[in-house]
């Protein structure tokens, strides 16, 4: 019996891979160096993504010198990070653009680039072309910005509480949280006193902060003058208070002159050698007869000072040495003084002038303050103080963010809320946006829209509440209204975030999606890498 055969199915017809909507088929090395580049840039994003937020935790750093850091400040963490992949290394830099444009939101902005990133691998995934996604992520970026400034609230400079509420909400997040009552208001009149009507920025080296290790961070003050790191020369018994101060700042050393060659002199008598040691001791003596005669009583050295001609000047006049280098422009500018270079043009009018110059003892911590300045520039000393040095250099990182975050209210003068609800409220307003769109842009924008979720839903992990609940309700209260409702992790709720005095500038928020948005766009757009001889 013969079997039959049954004849073959007919073929279903191939898809049209022509036109727009053809898809991406990447194979081989361009698509695994996509991916590996995500893969190291993501990494970078987990590893500072638990110090997100006010209940994120803090992180360790041995340096190469054996120092130990201990901080939660995104931009310090990611400086301190040996990155060896190139991706890995451009979320630093990332860090650090932040650090510059806004000085908040360093951490952030790498844990949006993360996120972005992640979404990116599974459009990637489906076959959308990188070029299409990156091009639809700008876009939804230039649309995100729209959405928070449309929800932003105008703020007026003059309204000194809305200020400190803005900087005790960076504050909160730091390892002296407990004290962002005392640090908030210290950056504040900081920033104000250097802000002019007219200006629209504020140049924060202006700002000098003098760390003391001695007392507690609640001893940190604002100086209404300068504060010197240098003590007071006493070993001659000099001044340590001088009233009606007339002070001068000199850069050369006050020591006999040195031959520009190396040479021996060999002295056979010891009467030569007298003769020696006395022209010395009288080139001294004219110096300091030159310095005395301008009516100069308080010297500022930025080198080192002889023991003999410490005994000529420090006798009547109050000498502070060893002056950094990089601290002579703050001082020109603070006191009014000009630095001088050689004797011959040390004169009366190279000289600053203050009502009193003084050492002060603090816990055993001795500081050396000027105030009632005269022809005083526009720069502020803060003196931090705490009992240790990991705490101390915590305190000063914190109060530097402070300062940052009035720094972004004077250069955009607007305020958002805090804790996950501008995230959300751009989630949402760009997934209703998104469904007015046709094709692979509309997968991108709802994609992008998702990715912003990150921000408050790692705020809820780190406060140790349920994420996905959490999330669900915000985005609930948001789609019934309440366009400031966030997450209140110290309560473990969401609340209006506003009423909370949980704020910040709006500028950390747009330049974090900004900066963010160009990373990633740039990350997709690398195909191959190309090594340098």
């Amino acid at each position: 019996m013969a079997s039959t055969v049954p004849a073959p199915a007919p073929r279903a017809p191939l898809p049209s891979t022509s036109g727009s909507n053809k898809t991406f088929n990447d194979k081989g090395k361009p698509m695994e160096v996509r991916l590996s580049n995500l893969v190291a840039a993501k990494a970078i994003s987990d590893a500072v993504r638990t110090s997100l937020g006010p209940r994120g935790m803090d992180k360790m750093i041995q340096t190469s010198k054996g120092e130990v850091i201990v901080t939660n400040d995104g931009a310090t963490i990611l400086r301190s990070i040996q990155a060896l992949h190139p991706a890995s290394k451009m979320l630093v830099d990332l860090s650090a653009a932040q650090d510059v444009e806004a000085g908040d939101g360093t951490t952030t902005v790498v844990i949006l680039a993360g996120s972005l990133l992640g979404a990116a691998e599974k459009m990637l995934e489906k076959g959308i072309h990188p070029t299409i996604i990156a091009e639809s992520f700008l876009k939804a970026s230039e649309k995100a910005v729209e959405f928070l400034t449309e929800i932003s609230t105008p703020i007026d400079l003059n309204d000194r509480a809305t200020l400190i509420r803005a900087a005790s909400t960076s504050l909160n997040s730091k390892i002296v949280s407990q004290y962002s009552s005392i640090l908030a208001p210290i950056a504040v009149s900081a920033v104000t006193r250097l802000v002019t009507p007219l200006s629209s920025n504020v140049d924060l080296r202006d700002v000098r902060i003098v760390k003391k290790v001695g007392g507690t961070i609640e001893d940190t003050e604002l100086i209404d003058g300068v504060v010197l790191n240098q003590n007071v020369v006493v070993t001659a018994g000099g001044p340590t208070r001088i009233e009606k101060a007339k002070i001068g700042l000199i850069q050369f050393q006050l020591s006999a002159p040195k031959p520009d060659m190396d040479n021996t002199v060999v002295i056979n008598d010891y009467r030569q050698m007298d003769k020696v040691i006395k022209e010395g001791r009288t080139y001294l003596l004219n110096i300091c007869k030159k310095i005395k005669k301008t009516g100069c009583n308080v010297l500022l050295i930025q080198k080192s000072i002889l023991r003999d001609a410490v005994d000529d000047t420090a006798s009547t006049i109050l000498v502070v040495k060893d002056v950094e280098r990089d601290e002579i422009d703050f001082l020109t500018k603070s006191l009014g003084c000009k630095p001088v270079a050689d004797i011959e043009s040390f004169s009366e009018d190279k000289l600053g002038y203050a009502d009193l110059v003084d050492e002060t003892s603090n816990d055993g911590t001795k500081v050396v303050k000027i105030t009632g300045v005269k022809h005083k520039g526009r720069t502020v000393s803060i003196l931090a103080m705490s009992s240790n040095q990991l705490v101390l250099d915590e305190c000063e990182r914190s109060i530097h963010d402070a300062l940052c975050v009035v720094r972004c209210l004077v250069k955009k003068r607007a305020l958002i809320g805090g804790g996950g609800a501008p995230e959300i409220h751009v989630s949402r307003m760009l997934s209703l946006y998104a469904q007015g769109l046709t094709g692979m842009e509309a997968y991108c924008f709802q994609a992008y829209a998702d990715a912003l979720e990150v921000i408050p839903t790692t705020l809820a992990e780190n406060a140790g509440l349920n994420p996905i609940a959490i999330v669900t309700e915000l985005r609930n209260r948001h789609a019934l209204g309440e366009r400031n409702a966030g997450i209140n992790v110290r309560k473990g709720q969401i609340s209006n975030i506003l009423e909370e005095d949980v704020v910040q500038p709006l500028l950390v928020s747009t330049s974090a999606v900004e900066l963010a948005t160009e990373t990633v766009t740039l990350l997709l757009k690398i195909d191959d890498y190309v090594q340098a001889r």
